[in-house]
């Protein structure tokens, strides 16, 4: 999962939003006719709390389909969508006991009722199950099940959540891989290459030194960003252009 030594975009956590995404990749084309290609990858996230998450994974999924150069990696929101499509009792290890998929805080109701089952939140889970298999395409699960859980680039390594430190890339659990915080967002030395992610919420796209946390929110009303990795250096890129995102 190495690319060349050319610029990488890296897009955050979208969370449903077709609109912000949409967006975001007319901004990266336009800075490609000044800078020349590159890779487009998204630090995964497609579904949950937005309008519409079936739209996300489709346009993503053709785009790949037709020859687009995109990357999609794994994450949690994801894994937990299609975890309730093969078994809606399953529990993944990284959420809380007290949470399903369904409950309003994840936003799993939301993604189904955008496959066109309703309600999902509110009703009894074996019939919301049986109509979530009816209404969801088998190619949508396969897509999103296939994804890889981390690319490395430009000196960079792009993950969902993060990384647990001391611990090589290829040797990385896929748990701490879409799950992590703790002991990931505190470690303050250097990992192995620049670690670029999301999954953490914050305001804007921030470069901590040894890391550069790219979710700015979308998935509760702030924008979807994407930054450029180029030669070591990383850029916001805004509709005024490229911003140097600094430690």
């Amino acid at each position: 999962m190495q690319t060349p030594n050319r610029q990488t975009y890296a897009i955050g956590d979208i969370h449903g939003h077709l609109d912000l995404l949409r967006g975001v990749h007319d901004l990266v084309a336009e800075d490609m006719a000044r800078h020349g290609a590159g890779q487009v990858l998204h630090v995964g996230d497609l579904v949950d709390r937005g309008p519409d998450s079936r739209g996300v994974v489709e346009y993503l999924r053709q785009g790949i389909a037709g020859g687009q150069d995109w990357i999609v990696l794994k994450s949690n929101h994801d894994r937990l969508f299609t975890m309730f499509m093969d078994d809606p009792l399953a529990s993944d290890p990284g959420l809380r006991s007290d949470l399903s998929w369904l409950h309003p805080k994840l936003g799993g109701g939301v993604t189904l009722g955008s496959y066109g089952v309703p309600n999902a939140s509110d009703r009894p889970i074996a019939k919301v199950h049986a109509e979530a298999l009816a209404a969801v395409p088998q190619e949508h699960l396969d897509f999103l099940t296939s994804r890889p859980t981390w690319h490395r680039a430009n000196g960079a390594i792009f993950v969902h959540a993060g990384v647990r430190p001391g611990i090589a890339i290829e040797d990385q659990a896929e748990d701490d891989l879409l799950w992590i915080r703790k002991g990931f967002l505190d470690h303050e030395a250097p990992f192995e290459a620049l670690i670029v992610h999301g999954h953490t919420a914050i305001e804007a796209p921030t470069h901590y030194g040894n890391r550069v946390n790219i979710d700015s929110s979308a998935a509760y009303g702030g924008p979807l960003s994407v930054v450029v990795v180029e030669d070591g250096a990383v850029f916001h890129l805004t509709a005024q252009g490229r911003v140097p995102l600094l430690p």
